[in-house]
């Protein structure tokens, strides 16, 4: 019982003790870039220090008048201390809005208690002093995590009883704020959850999508290599004089399973096809290096290539493969730093492939390619990661972006790597 009961204490002290000493601040939502812009001066950028300037003189016009209670006017040198130190929160409250609600309920207090502002107002706080203090609640609210907000709320309710309990008034238009800063928050924080969902999701389609592409290439790679068995299986047995019936019948069998395997080969790429005006023409491979350099220095790009090592007659995954992250690069380079100067590199080692793309910086600044739309990264990871190879790809000391791919040569290159 007395566990839980402290256990409730401390529930009802944490509040207090993230307003006044901890708390968690959520960063300033980013504005847009274009509107609300004057040049390169942002609009929000100028209304505070406006409000601030306009509320510092207001309130500094308003303690010139006497207290008869604190015994005449005070030093002027004071009145001004204690005008613009309290819009001082106005211009943390984008930053730090905690630290700016601390000040401004510290001016408040002291404002209240030193120069006695209901003798002049008929409230015991300087009006500009309230605005203020407002305005900072709304951004606590609106960036503070609830705990704070509720910590806030009561220390906000506490003042506004011993400070003017015949009315309450101030109490009420706390709540304004408060409420309105904390819809705010909710309603962001549901957009955020929901952008990082439709993230992900487009994330996980763009892989799908990238999936079936490079299904639907090796489609052709695999029913070329089914009917060269299908031919071979069928002209075996004219190749021996006199074959024995088991043999022709297994060579028989052969033919067939591979027929079978071209039929059902058919009938997976009509599942994928989703396009079907799309071309069927064979896919290429590396030996069309110079067609897809030549365009690319089309589009502007200063291509260089260096091919090491003897070419050997390559796998059609991985030359499809190669060739499609060559190509991808390329157009990466073109689309992103036009103007730019790309040295290709095409490494032939005994059990590898070893491809790579640099471009320097061209005209814009290069940017990391959108993993979107079926292209990009995100393809050519996956057709790495299909071969049991690896990818990496980044920006440069230069300014400039690099492509690394390696695949292996061996068939059975991924099953080795799982093993």
């Amino acid at each position: 019982m007395a566990g839980g009961g402290r256990a409730g204490i401390s529930g009802a002290l944490r509040p207090m003790f993230a307003v006044f000493v901890g708390g968690r601040t959520d960063p300033p939502v980013p504005r847009p870039r274009r509107r609300l812009r004057i040049g390169p001066v942002h609009l929000a950028d100028a209304v505070e220090p406006a409000l601030a300037l306009i509320l510092a003189i207001s309130g500094y016009a308003q303690l010139q008048s006497p207290h008869p209670e604190s015994g005449g006017p005070a030093s002027p040198i004071f009145l001004t201390v204690v005008a613009f130190g309290g819009v001082v929160p106005l211009l943390l409250r984008g930053s730090r809005p905690l630290v700016a609600w601390r000040v401004a309920l510290g001016m408040m207090l002291f404002a209240s208690v030193v120069l006695h502002p209901r003798a002049a107002y008929g409230v015991p706080y300087l009006p500009t002093l309230g605005i203020t203090y407002l305005l900072c609640l709304y951004s606590l609210a609106v960036r503070c995590e609830r705990t704070v907000t509720a910590g806030a709320t009561v220390v906000s309710a506490i003042g506004c009883v011993l400070l003017d309990p015949p009315t309450k008034a101030f109490a009420l238009l706390c709540a304004v704020p408060l409420l309105l800063g904390y819809t705010v928050r909710l309603r962001r924080t549901a957009r955020q959850a929901l952008a990082e969902q439709e993230a992900r999701h487009e994330a996980e389609t763009a892989v799908l999508q990238e999936r079936q592409r490079i299904a639907r290439e090796l489609h052709d790679v695999v029913a070329h290599h089914m009917s060269v068995i299908a031919i071979q299986a069928e002209a075996a047995p004219y190749k021996v004089t006199d074959p024995p019936p088991e043999l022709a019948e297994s060579f028989a069998d052969i033919r067939a399973s591979a027929l079978e395997g071209l039929t059902e080969l058919r009938r997976i790429l009509g599942v994928l096809r989703t396009d079907p005006s799309a071309q069927t023409a064979p896919q290429p491979g590396l030996e069309r290096l110079e067609e897809v350099v030549a365009s690319a220095r089309a589009g502007g790009l200063e291509v260089e290539t260096s091919v090491t090592g003897d070419p050997p007659v390559l796998p059609g995954g991985v030359g499809l493969s190669a060739y499609r992250i060559l190509q991808e690069s390329l157009s990466n380079a073109m689309r992103h730093a036009p103007g730019a100067s790309v040295r290709v590199e095409i490494g032939y080692e005994p059990d590898v492939l070893r491809l790579r793309v640099h471009n320097g910086p061209g005209a814009e600044p290069v940017r990391v390619v959108r993993a979107g739309g079926g292209h990009g990264l995100v393809g050519m990871r996956e057709r790495a990661t299909m071969l049991g190879g690896e990818l990496g790809a980044g920006p440069t000391a230069d300014g400039g972006f690099v492509v690394l791919a390696a695949l292996p040569l061996e068939r059975n290159a991924p099953e080795e790597r799982d093993s």
